[in-house]
């Protein structure tokens, strides 16, 4: 009898092990998703700058999401590997540069990169591990290097105009050679800003594929801002 209970409990511990294996490798492409920065400021009360200071006029990394095909995303898959900041210590400088936190009080981006590792990261860790995952999309953000795109097709957003949506997506569809989607904001005003701009990824974390589906995101208008830090009136720390 116990010889018996003990081959069960075996494999209910075996079955537990392969339902996380399997929930991080289950995944098909990843969305790579970057924020306009003043945009974020307006889609809440208030925003801080990170510690480290003013970041750029550009846009800056949200996350990496593995994703399924029929719209759906893993979620939180290995709670046994959390984040470990010791694991990305080499990345950090360019980590405060490209993917800053904009949320009060004012931090490092700890959590923040933290928040993105134990629910999004861990779903993708058959593929890629902790620094690999961050590695991976800081390298996605100097490759597509959505500014550059823009600017070579005459789309400045430091000038205040506004632009189409069309002229935006054909930008950047035709720098990186794939479909994106574009996420807007409302401000108070009713100005509809650019707010994320989403790519689709192989499971590698490497090449820019078609998105096998679309987001569900907020809809723009005809006319789209790129507000800067300095027409928003609602941060803590300036």
């Amino acid at each position: 009898m116990k010889k018996s209970n003990s081959s069960i409990l075996i494999k209910l511990l075996v079955l537990q092990c392969l339902a996380v294996v399997c929930l991080s490798q289950s995944f098909d492409f990843f969305y790579f998703v970057q924020q306009w920065p003043g945009s974020y400021c307006d889609t809440r009360q208030s925003c801080c700058y990170p510690e480290t200071g003013k970041p750029d006029e550009d846009f800056g990394i949200h996350g990496l999401w593995p994703n399924y095909n029929d719209g759906t995303y893993p979620s939180s898959c290995d709670r046994s590997n959390s984040f470990d900041e010791s694991k990305i210590s080499d990345l950090l400088s360019r980590l405060e540069k490209d993917w800053p936190t904009l949320a009060c009080p004012s931090g490092d981006g700890i959590k923040f990169w933290g928040h993105e590792w134990n629910k999004h990261g861990t779903c993708s860790e058959s593929n890629l591990d902790q620094h690999s995952y961050f590695q991976k999309a800081l390298d996605l953000k100097a490759k597509a290097n959505l500014l550059q795109a823009l600017q070579t097709a005459g789309i400045r957003p430091a000038d205040g105009k506004y632009h189409s949506l069309e002229s935006i997506k054909v930008a950047i569809e035709q720098a990186l050679g794939v479909t994106t989607f574009i996420d807007c904001n409302v401000d108070t005003r009713g100005n509809h800003q650019i707010y994320q701009v989403y790519l689709c990824v192989d499971t590698s974390g490497s090449n820019f594929i078609e998105c096998p589906v679309l987001p569900h995101g907020r809809p723009c208008g005809n006319k789209i801002e790129f507000p800067s830090f300095s027409s928003d009136s609602n941060h803590d720390e300036l």
